[in-house]
């Protein structure tokens, strides 16, 4: 049975409110995709019962349940890979003549979802540069999902997932079996700590990264609360420091204090004082 629109509307206005991910009249499929399973996980007949109960109940933690399982996106390992092309042949080379001083590097992956990219990262860091073992990599990955983030924590895959786009020559390197699944292994493990974080709340604890990926996640939110995601995470990068953003994402046109770049055939973002 479809929505009712009064629901849609009720339940676009609790994601937008929790999370500042607009629900488009185009992706209104995502409330039934992802919110009949929460709705059978909580003992409930279908979204109408859960609707029933959200404005019944008024439960904080039940709209935050609903505004997670809305806001989980698609992921996959070495997605779009030229970001870690740029990452292995420039990038991390020139923050280690820059940073050589106190030997470490920082970066932060916002809207991890289920980890592939930080994992990525990791990995594209280990297999490029084994001299760097000494040096400190402190990778932040950090989501709206605690549920997400703890599935993150325990770093296991299943076949279906370590297939897409992750190379057999990594699979074998950097996980290890744990039954029917994949487990990324410590080395890779140790490099990344998972963080609750709501892109719309202020980043008080988020300072100083030399590469923030942000990627694929913009595309969710209303013109004037990217605006103000964007100049937030520019306090957050070093002056020479490096922003990558979705493919089909762009800030150009937005006043917003960064200068595009291209490396080779990534194009990324540095932060600009103007």
């Amino acid at each position: 049975m479809p929505i009712a629109n009064p629901d849609i509307e009720f339940l676009r206005g609790i994601v937008a409110d929790l999370s500042g991910n607009v629900i488009a009249p185009r992706q209104v499929y995502m409330l039934e995709q992802r919110l009949n399973p929460l709705a059978e996980s909580l003992g409930l007949t279908d979204i109408d019962e859960l609707v029933k109960e959200l404005r019944r109940s008024h439960d904080p933690s039940l709209k935050t349940k609903v505004a997670e399982a809305v806001t989980v996106n698609e992921t996959s390992f070495f997605r779009d890979v030229h970001p870690f092309e740029a990452l292995r042949t420039s990038i991390i080379p020139e923050l280690v003549k820059k940073n050589a001083a106190k030997k470490s590097i920082r970066i932060w992956c916002a809207a991890a979802s289920t980890g592939q990219e930080p994992v990525s990262i990791a990995m594209t860091i280990r297999e490029g540069f084994p001299e760097l073992s000494n040096w400190k990599f402190d990778i932040v990955a950090t989501d709206l999902s605690e549920d997400v983030l703890d599935r993150c924590r325990g770093g296991n895959y299943s076949q279906l997932e370590v297939n897409r786009g992750l190379p057999a020559r990594k699979l074998i390197r950097f996980f290890e079996r744990s039954g029917a699944d994949w487990r990324t292994k410590p080395e890779i493990r140790d490099m990344i700590r998972y963080q609750r974080l709501n892109l719309t709340k202020p980043l008080t604890f988020m300072s100083q990264f030399d590469i923030v990926f942000i990627r694929n996640v913009l595309i969710y939110f209303d013109q004037p609360t990217k605006t103000d995601i964007l100049n937030r995470v520019h306090r957050t990068l070093s002056p020479d420091g490096y922003l990558f953003i979705g493919s089909s994402e762009t800030v150009i046109g937005m006043g917003l204090p960064y200068r595009r770049e291209e490396i080779d055939a990534t194009v990324c973002y540095r932060p600009t004082t103007g």
